[in-house]
């Protein structure tokens, strides 16, 4: 028995089936529950942890269906919906599935009930206020007119209200006006009856992202050790490779389920830069992620099925192999990439983004080599003079010029004077226009507070920080290229325009190899 706090008391939060008999039910007050059965053995509901371990053991009925939801209508534990349209036959047919569904809970353990019917809404009924059956579609509305109105899954005042009417079984109100009923008790009684009855549809919605192709593999007695683990999942890349193959199809998602037999599953991704259907590469990913997580391994007491599924997948065409055959090696880099991010993470192997700026700080950044995606083509523009190597942020320098807009003679760089002997240059890069005029505010000012006495002992608030508008002028910049006597080549910049008054400052943003 659990119970739970409800406005200051204690109630009753879940009964077995041996204190239902007793006349216990979810909601009674615990002192009368305890006057009912003074042995009882009440635990305080944990109604979080219950419902975490509730999704992960409906991950595990994945092995039995595709498409797993946890149906929390009435609660976020205890009602499990599997979809088993074309999977039924795997098990022997509907019966024997049922059968060996159930079998297998209560050889845990667990108290379970369970139905198979064409609707949702209809099982659920079966299951909870009838026995465990399949039902078949011309027997659906018979057995659901005999069963009580709460099996439509309704709150405590809607079916309090139909039994004072004298509307006590299903049967009873499917024929009664809808009108009527939709006025008294809202259109969630017609919408839970038409669901029920399969006049409306009802969808599920899954726990895990349906996989439609994928190879899996049973085993007749569980295995635990890692390298078969590994050995098993070459050989289901090499199943879904050739399905994949044969659609015309590659994925960049794969997907590992590891199915316990203590009800547990463990799950492992990777991913891979471009479409792939390669069954090396696919299983050299999973190798060298197990390396990463080999610590955290655990098979329990064995793993009796293993499933490998794709998801991303787009059209590639076969590529035909032979000596002239030539990719560039952007098919190795790739797959390079793939297996150092599997290896040591996908924030450790980055790669250089371009970005739409004519800044050289903003066109560009590092994002991670899995995530980043190829360019649109666009038309080549004119080629440009750029260092290999730009700092991280330009540092100043003192320039020395015969004119002041003429060419550099020497600079002083971290007190060191360059004596300048050849300079190339201006190359102007103006300001980013949709910049210009903007506040460049980290956070929009709040109105200001009504002055409060100040405390003895307390330091006044500091004024708000007003940061500069952006001026376009000054971010005007006049790139030059310029080398020292020993040969050494800069990549330099002034700041902005001269003007009278005025003496724009200088930056050394790059070098050149």
């Amino acid at each position: 028995m659990l119970y739970e706090r409800i406005k200051g008391g204690l109630r009753l939060a879940a009964v077995d089936a041996a204190a239902a008999q007793g006349g216990l039910r979810i909601g009674q007050n615990l002192a009368d529950a305890r006057a009912l059965l003074p042995g009882l053995v009440v635990r305080e509901i944990d109604r979080p942890l219950l419902a975490a371990a509730f999704a992960d053991f409906a991950d595990w009925h994945s092995n039995a269906s595709p498409l797993v939801a946890v149906l929390d209508d009435i609660s976020a534990f205890g009602d499990l919906v599997l979809d088993i349209t074309g999977v039924a036959h795997l098990f022997g047919g509907e019966a024997p599935m049922l059968r060996l569904l159930l079998s297998r809970l209560r050889a845990l353990g667990y108290t379970v009930a369970g139905a198979i019917a064409s609707t949702i809404g209809g099982a659920w009924a079966v299951s909870h206020f009838g026995r465990s059956q399949v039902v078949a579609d011309d027997a659906l509305t018979q057995v659901l007119d005999t069963l009580p109105v709460a099996a439509l899954r309704l709150d405590d005042s809607q079916v309090a209200g139909l039994t004072q009417m004298g509307l006590t079984q299903l049967g009873h109100v499917r024929p009664r006006p809808r009108k009527p009923l939709q006025a008294r008790f809202g259109l969630s009684l017609l919408t839970r009856l038409d669901q029920a009855y399969g006049q409306q549809q009802e969808r599920l919605n899954p726990r895990l992202p349906l996989a439609e192709r994928h190879a899996e593999r049973r085993f007749a007695d569980p295995i635990g050790l890692l390298d078969d683990v590994l050995m098993t999942t070459r050989d289901l890349a090499i199943q879904l490779g050739l399905r994949l193959e044969g659609e015309g199809l590659g994925g960049q998602a794969f997907h590992l389920f590891l199915y316990r037999v203590d009800h547990k599953v463990m799950t492992l991704s990777v991913n891979s830069a471009r479409l792939t259907r390669d069954p090396d590469h696919i299983s050299a990913l999973f190798n060298n992620r197990a390396e990463r997580l080999a610590g955290e391994y655990d098979p329990g007491f064995g793993i009796d099925m293993i499933r490998l599924a794709v998801s991303s997948v787009g059209s590639l065409d076969a590529t035909q192999l032979g000596a002239f055959a030539d990719d560039g090696g952007t098919a190795d880099l790739d797959q390079l990439q793939d297996r150092m991010s599997s290896r040591l993470g996908p924030m450790a192997v980055l790669r250089t983004q371009l970005l739409a700026s004519h800044i050289p700080e903003r066109a560009a950044r590092l994002v991670p080599a899995l995530a980043a995606s190829a360019a649109p083509d666009e038309a080549p523009g004119p080629p440009l003079l750029r260092p290999l190597r730009l700092l991280p942020v330009p540092e100043p320098v003192a320039i020395n010029a015969e004119v002041p807009d003429g060419l550099p003679a020497s600079m002083i760089w971290r007190r060191v004077s360059y004596r300048i002997t050849k300079a190339a240059g201006p190359e102007r890069l103006g300001a980013e226009w949709w910049r210009s005029g903007q506040r460049l505010d980290l956070l929009p000012l709040p109105p200001p507070p009504e002055p409060a006495p100040e405390k003895p002992g307390t330091l006044p608030a500091p004024p708000p920080v007003l940061l500069q508008r952006f001026d376009a002028e000054a971010g005007t910049r006049d790139y030059y290229r310029i080398e020292d006597a020993q040969g050494r080549r800069f990549w330099i910049f002034r700041n902005g325009l001269y003007a009278p008054g005025t003496s724009p400052a200088w930056y050394l943003h790059g070098l050149f190899a």
